[in-house]
């Protein structure tokens, strides 16, 4: 079956709308603000699509949450993007996808990635996405379901290699540690036909609210004060970093024309960094680092 780029849009327009209803049901008191818009021609002939950007602020559960759809159109890829794909110079794509940041007000609440996109470019197609979590106080209990959760959406054959993949590519190498528990990671994947690689990018959307939901529901209430608070706004300053020096998909949209204000509504509202701190041994905030930003195999763990 050769690729249905219409049905992907349909899919990927109709899984922010589903992701933002229920992100608004959990908060209670914020709503999605959208912006539609379309991407202009500066020095880059050929540039065309858009997308709609919608972001939650100040809300009672999430500081920050952005869900974005894009499909963007261009005559010519980057140079950064066919550097190690040179049979794509030149030819003219379409890319797509939906991906969403979520900052929570609870330090006890992860922040969480998700993103689900599709490339084509004459025939050269294929699928990407997955999903990770970043705690600032782990939990056995929810890294278990977190990581069973991203195993029953691709599978026991998939999970070890997209687990993996998560670990490696979410790794934050000019700090030499992850950037928090994982799930999974998948990119430049067409190994099954188009209809089965499709079912597996939203086997992968549709799993995210079941592995995310869970998690805040448990912890939005936690007790916490101005300690909890500024370790979290500390391990924050970590997500910018690796956001801004290693993700690709930020250097993509940057280096392709994107929309600035969409490719980095991912940045939290609120960070700070501290000159060379360390957590004091023996502590809740050491424990982060000691044992939950160390990779294992969570799904087979037991509580």
């Amino acid at each position: 079956m050769p690729p249905d780029l219409n049905a992907v849009r349909a899919y990927l327009l109709a899984l922010q709308d589903s992701i933002c209803a229920a992100l608004e049901r959990e908060d209670g008191t914020a709503r999605f603000h959208e912006d539609n818009w379309k991407r202009v021609e500066v020095d880059q002939p050929g540039l065309g699509g858009g997308g709609r950007s919608r972001v939650m602020a100040d809300g009672a559960v999430f500081e920050k949450a952005g869900v974005g759809f894009s499909h963007v159109t261009g005559a010519s890829l980057p140079p950064s993007a066919t550097a190690n794909r040179p049979e794509l110079a030149g030819r003219p794509y379409d890319a797509l996808g939906v991906s969403l940041v979520i900052h929570p007000r609870n330090p006890y609440v992860p922040t969480t990635h998700m993103n689900v996109r599709f490339f084509l470019a004459g025939d050269i197609w294929w699928f990407g996405g997955g999903f990770d979590l970043t705690p600032y106080y782990g939990f056995d209990e929810d890294a278990i379901h977190w990581h069973r959760t991203a195993r029953g959406a691709c599978g026991p054959e998939l999970y070890p290699r997209f687990k993996k993949w998560c670990d490696d590519y979410f790794y934050i190498k000019h700090r030499s540690e992850p950037r928090g528990i994982g799930g999974i990671f998948f990119d430049d994947f067409n190994e099954a036909g188009f209809e089965r690689s499709f079912a597996l990018m939203c086997h992968v959307g549709d799993a995210f609210l079941p592995a995310y939901l869970p998690i805040v529901q448990r912890r939005q209430k936690h007790a916490h004060g101005s300690r909890e608070r500024d370790f979290q706004l500390y391990r924050r300053g970590r997500y910018v970093e690796f956001n801004l020096v290693w993700d690709r998909g930020t250097h993509f949209g940057l280096q392709s024309g994107g929309r600035t204000e969409s490719i980095l509504m991912s940045l939290p509202p609120l960070v700070s960094w501290r000159y060379d701190w360390k957590p004091e041994p023996g502590t809740p905030e050491a424990r982060l680092y000691e044992y939950f930003l160390k990779p294992r195999d969570w799904a087979a763990s037991e509580v």
